[in-house]
């Protein structure tokens, strides 16, 4: 059977506060019901989306959409919540085997919620999310607590809840109007409603404090952490010194490159360029190309830094051990870190630059060369 959700966000939300009502609000950028219907549409098993609105929400109705490509068809709703589900419902296609109506104020429902409600549909005309009450109860007045309350079998109701269309219908247009849900409509009805596993980050925002709790979910949700390696080589050769994090280390020896053969900073990019999962400095800045022979490193350090910018990630940390058994790289290491800290504008507490023996094995162990082991972790907020 067809799914359909339906969305409905014809209500004032005046206890939000704000200067227009909560839906059309800003979480994180973007408009609440905005999220909440590019929720639903990115589900492959919904198949149509209505939203029901105020008739005076045209315009902010168009704002909330505006560049998420949806294709929703809108009904305007009711005086009453039951009202506009009403109006809702005659919208859906009769084709349409169920719906799910969902509060347009709830937009961090998770795909595999809406999952759950859909698959209990199958043995079920009615199924809905929901919580176990776990903290105390009381029954009060007047400011007092009055006597304590039993918990065992009491849920939290959470939305999308789910119907078979035909049977939904049947009970709303059965129903004398003002129930808080559509489980109480159904349920009036006599309709079998399953309880399926709700989820705590699917909350509705109701209150001012709402909109901070709702965001710290995304921010978590939504953060994407990278991790890439870079490892270089360069061997020794005639020379007085060698450049290593862009600083000057007094040497019997240079490094031979085609660039100025920076081997730490060579390690440190290509990991920015792992952790993007775009190649590596010789795909960025071919040595086959002499516009780059002799170049200082920083070109290519900036170059990687400044991806990653674009592509809206910061960078986390930076961790980078040299290999080699000369020169000697403690008496310079912070220098080397301040001026790579400079260079990704970081701060100084998120590089670190270290240095090992291979205990005179190979070709470092040799002194034949250094190498150059770096991991970067960039975080996308």
């Amino acid at each position: 059977m067809t799914v359909t959700a339906l969305i409905v966000a014809a209500g004032r939300g005046t206890r939000a506060g704000g200067d227009r009502p909560k839906q059309y609000q800003a979480l994180m950028g973007r408009a609440i019901l905005g999220r909440t219907l590019a929720a639903f549409a990115a589900h492959p098993r919904v198949d149509a989306l209505i939203a029901v609105l105020h008739p005076d929400d045209d315009d902010l109705f168009a704002e909330a959409v505006a560049g998420l490509n949806l294709n929703v068809t809108t009904v305007h709703g009711g005086a009453t919540r039951d009202a506009s589900v009403q109006a809702g419902l005659a919208a859906v296609a009769d084709e349409s085997g169920l719906v799910l109506i969902h509060d347009g104020a709830r937009p961090l429902v998770a795909p595999d919620l809406i999952d759950r409600v859909i698959d209990a549909l199958a043995n079920h005309p009615g199924a809905a999310p929901a919580l176990p009450v776990t903290d105390a109860l009381w029954r009060g007045a007047d400011g007092k607590v009055q006597a304590p309350h039993p918990r065992d079998g009491l849920f939290r109701a959470q939305t999308p809840q789910g119907f078979h269309l035909r049977a939904i219908r049947a009970a709303h247009d059965a129903h004398p109007g003002g129930a808080a849900d559509d489980v109480e409509v159904a349920l009036a009805a006599g309709l079998d409603v399953a309880i399926v596993q709700g989820d705590e980050d699917n909350l509705k925002i109701t209150h001012p404090e709402d909109f901070a709790r709702a965001a710290r979910v995304l921010r978590e949700r939504d953060m994407d952490i990278r991790t890439g390696n870079g490892f270089d080589v360069h061997a020794f050769c005639e020379g007085d010194g060698v450049i290593l994090c862009g600083v000057k280390v007094p040497h019997d020896k240079a490094l031979k490159g085609h660039s100025d053969a920076d081997v730490g900073m060579h390690a440190v990019t290509d990991a920015i360029y792992g952790a993007l999962a775009d190649g590596d400095i010789g795909q960025h800045f071919p040595p086959s190309d002499p516009q780059w022979k002799g170049a200082p490193s920083d070109i290519f350090l900036k170059h990687a830094v400044a991806l990653a910018g674009e592509r809206g990630y910061r960078i986390s940390n930076a961790d980078l051990t040299l290999i080699c058994e000369r020169p000697k790289i403690g008496p310079v290491a912070g220098a080397m870190r301040a001026e790579m800290a400079r260079l990704m504008g970081i701060d100084l507490d998120r590089i670190s630059v270290k240095a090992t023996t291979s205990e005179q094995l190979g070709f470092t162990g040799r002194q034949e060369g250094i190498a150059a082991l770096a991991t970067v972790t960039l975080v996308k907020p």
